[in-house]
């Protein structure tokens, strides 16, 4: 098993990545640029929570969390965006928020932890 195997929030980052592919395929009306970046952004927090585990010096590693904790941004805006365009309900942009809430929280504690 792989270090990032064994960390939640990789677990939890990889369910949100499952919930985000879902809404897209159940919303046929997004555009292919916001699809292009949903995607890019669930991929984004999954594989840096990963190649940051691979790194062996402290600075190296929280390099990387701190840029997954930067594609949680990224879905914070493009959910705000989506509900604004109705695209997503208000309801769907809190469940998202919620989720992403605590993956910036938990990563946050990750990179302090390295400092």
């Amino acid at each position: 098993m792989f270090d990032f195997e064994k960390l939640t929030v990789y677990t939890k980052a990889k369910s949100f990545n499952a919930e985000v592919l879902k809404l897209m395929v159940e919303n046929p009306g997004l555009d292919r640029v916001t699809k292009d970046q949903l995607r890019r952004a669930s991929f984004s927090i999954m594989l840096n929570i990963a190649e940051g585990t691979s790194r062996i010096t402290k600075p190296s590693r929280r390099n990387f969390y701190v840029i997954a904790r930067g594609s949680v941004f990224e879905y914070v805006v493009i959910f705000d965006f989506l509900k604004d365009q109705k695209a997503i309900t208000t309801q769907q942009y809190s469940g998202y928020y919620q989720s992403c809430e605590e993956l910036s929280k938990m990563l946050f504690k990750m990179i302090r932890n390295l400092e």
